[in-house]
């Protein structure tokens, strides 16, 4: 046996016991944390997923090492049977990471660098502002591989921008930019084989920041939560991604008014939404497509996408000041703004205004575009008793093709990106 300087004796087999019980405790609080996809949709996990930084007792999981995570042939899109993506409600599968960064009085009210952790809950107060005021706003964004397996995402800058002008907006510290795409991707390499192949879908990215800090007074939150979360998904509407979608032009509710927060993504904007788009679905239609609030005469978006009407060498855009503009009643999307570089660049005159409601109706094509349903084509609208139809043979109309395999082309590395908008991640 051998004496510690206090004189106290630990045999052998005292110490062989104490690593059995350390070992023991570390595998129950891995556990605690183990995503709940179902089985027949995850494959095996690689070693890697043991290792994950920011957690006590836990190997330091450090930039190279993800850096080989995404890499590694062994963690290329292994995660799941990729042709049953299609089959899975769309952003429901769990995967094996997230990231955590937090601000608060202990921090200096500095925002931490992101640390990746297990996927799973976290605890929070019951008075935390997020859940009484809706102190909080997210962003949505996607990682995808190019043909040749490298992963890509897109335009991180654009997102760290509109999320920085909502926190101020919802009187939440700003993330610093470089905080923010660090974030994303160590994010997205922690999960690289959640990031499937080329032409199976793609990682949906879910950065939010929210109030987690106790306040029960109505007033913003002493601490805040800076959280990113992922998900392998395939296309938001049923069908493939240009599958024309019906939406009903929306009377009875209003999505947003000026000097409203309309122009920002904050989370009290959508709950509101689900009852309009309930009735819509159960009406037969795929979603709502909003007014202004005022007049009820000009198109805005949908919730979840903006809109772009083609008529002939003309596409209009519903227009707005941007920057979280409390006069915006319309989010300033990512994909709205590259959509419109894309075709002034492809020799369209690009407006934005006010669209009428007449001008959607004489319309040769109308599209909607989002971070989630990328590029979709409108096939039908209705205004109360009042239909249009769009009926090509391919299903999108030549103008949206042509603005979708652009897109789409750049975002994956199939096109060359004159504009910088793609970021290699591994």
């Amino acid at each position: 046996p051998s004496q510690s300087r206090r004189g106290a004796y630990t045999s052998p087999a005292m110490r062989c016991c104490l690593s059995l019980s350390l070992l023991a405790a570390l595998a129950s609080s891995c556990h605690a944390f183990a995503p709940t996809t179902p089985l027949s949709f995850r494959a095996p996990a690689p070693a890697f997923s043991k290792m994950v930084s920011g957690r006590a007792g836990l190997p330091q999981l450090g930039l190279r090492g993800l850096r080989s995570v995404a890499t590694n042939d062994v963690n290329a899109p292994t995660a799941m049977d990729w042709e049953k993506l299609a089959d899975v409600a769309w952003g429901t599968i769990e995967t094996d990471f997230m990231l955590m960064a937090k601000c608060a009085p202990e921090t200096n009210m500095e925002w931490t660098k992101g640390e990746v952790v297990p996927y799973g809950d976290f605890k929070i107060s019951p008075r935390a502002a997020i859940i009484n005021y809706g102190q909080g706003l997210f962003e949505g964004m996607k990682a995808q591989r190019t043909a040749e397996g490298k992963i890509v995402i897109f335009r991180p800058t654009r997102n760290s921008r509109r999320i920085n002008y909502g926190c101020e907006r919802l009187c939440m510290p700003p993330v610093p930019e470089d905080i923010f795409v660090q974030a994303v991707k160590d994010c997205v390499l922690a999960n690289a084989k959640w990031v499937p192949p080329q032409g199976k879908g793609s990682l949906y990215l879910r950065p939010m920041v929210f109030g987690s800090g106790a306040v029960l007074g109505l007033q913003p939150a002493p601490s805040y939560t800076f959280c990113i979360y992922v998900s392998p998904v395939g296309s938001y509407f049923k069908g493939n991604q240009l599958t024309p979608i019906k939406l009903k032009l929306e009377t009875q509710f209003s999505r947003a008014a000026a000097g409203g927060s309309g122009g920002i993504k904050a989370v009290g904007n959508y709950a509101p939404s689900l009852k309009p788009q309930m009735l819509a679905k159960k009406a037969g239609f795929d979603n709502v497509l909003y007014l202004d609030a005022e007049e009820q005469k000009y198109i805005e978006e949908v919730g979840t996408s903006n809109v772009f009407v083609v008529m002939g060498k003309t596409i209009v855009t519903p227009g707005l000041k941007g920057g979280g503009s409390p006069e915006d009643t319309i989010l300033e999307g990512v994909t709205r703004d590259s959509i419109i570089q894309v075709c002034k660049d492809k020799g369209y005159e690009v407006v934005e205004k006010r669209v009428s409601i007449q001008e959607l109706m004489d319309s040769d094509e109308a599209f909607t575009v989002g971070t989630a349903v990328v590029v979709s084509p409108i096939g039908e609208v209705q205004h109360m008793d009042k239909v249009k139809k769009w009926e090509f043979a391919d299903g999108a109309g030549p103008v949206t093709s042509e603005i979708y395999e652009t897109l789409v082309g750049i975002q994956t590395g199939k096109i060359p990106d004159p504009y910088g908008w793609t970021v290699y991640v591994d």
